[in-house]
């Protein structure tokens, strides 16, 4: 029998999007109903472009005007049903840069750390206690519990993923990271039969409704790939600001430490910022002097890859 034409209904498109701003050298992103959603909606016709699309339906949505915006991922397995449960989701996803503006009242979106989600990313104090304490411990455990075969895989993925805790940490694989830690049902999202093959419950971070939490790692594993050859950060920096202010937002982004004097060498052989020829008072030491970013640089050439000096552990 010849298998009848899907409906139009059938399939359900959304967007969401992943809206990041700094806020006291934190990371933050914008989110719904008490931080378990990102910002969504469904797709409308009537913009030219999905990019100005999303500009307009996040600004109205959230009252924030957008920076950068680029597409980040388009969503479609086969398990994202829609609300009625009929129809499938094909989510669009945006990664947008913003400055952070406060909620005006109770139901107006929240901006959360994306470390609440996250946690086992943040090494800009040295290596996460969490990584070595609880999450290898219990990967090992999940990984013991499969055939031999199976079990040599599991293993050279935790160690590629999460190294052994203390080194050779890969701040851009956010997405494996989580993604192996749902295989290993070792967060609240995983499926039930996932969580009890681990043996172990699930490791901190907050959970999001959905797969939202997988679009964030998302977003956050493109925007930390992305500052090493685009200076996008300068997106969520305030227009004038100190060389110390920008390494701090640019190593919050990073989730690791940075040698202070190849930073600076480095933005300045990039010629990314000038002097403002003002300068702050700092609660020690001497005045900082002011910078601003020399936007035309991203229009006078390509800026070469910016190899930020990532502090690495001993």
């Amino acid at each position: 029998m010849t298998p009848s034409p899907a409906t139009p209904d059938t399939v359900a498109i959304e967007l969401n999007a992943v809206l990041v701003a700094l806020t006291a050298n934190q990371p933050q992103v914008l989110t719904l109903d008490d931080g378990a959603l990102l910002p969504s909606g469904p797709f409308a016709t009537e913009h030219p472009t999905l990019q100005s699309g999303v500009r307009a339906w996040v600004e109205r949505q959230t009252h924030h005007p957008l920076g950068y915006v680029e597409q980040l991922y388009t969503f479609a397995d086969p398990n994202r049903p829609a609300s009625d449960g009929q129809r499938r989701v094909v989510s669009i996803s945006y990664l947008g840069l913003t400055r952070e503006r406060l909620s005006a009242g109770p139901r107006d979106p929240e901006w959360r750390s994306w470390y609440r989600y996250f946690p086992w990313e943040d090494w800009r104090t040295g290596p996460s206690p969490l990584v070595a304490q609880s999450i290898l411990p219990r990967l090992a455990t999940w990984a013991e519990g499969a055939d031999a075969s199976a079990r040599r895989d599991r293993q050279q993925r935790v160690q590629m993923t999460f190294g052994d805790g203390l080194e050779n940490w890969n701040e851009d694989l956010v997405l494996q990271r989580y993604e192996l830690l749902y295989e290993a049902g070792l967060v609240p999202e995983a499926k039930a039969r996932e969580a009890k093959s681990a043996g172990a419950d699930p490791v901190p971070g907050m959970p999001m409704r959905h797969d939202h939490r997988r679009i964030l790692a998302t977003g956050i594993a493109r925007l930390r790939a992305k500052i090493k050859y685009r200076p996008v950060f300068f997106e969520l920096m305030p227009p004038e600001f100190t060389l110390l202010q920008l390494q701090r937002a640019v190593e919050a982004l990073a989730g690791r430490p940075m040698h202070k004097q190849n930073f600076r060498r480095l933005i300045d052989q990039q010629g990314l910022v000038e002097p403002t020829g003002g300068s702050t008072s700092e609660a020690r030491g001497r005045p900082a002097k002011l910078f601003r970013f020399r936007r035309e640089i991203v229009l006078e050439r390509a800026v070469a890859g910016t190899k930020l000096p990532l502090s690495r552990p001993l």
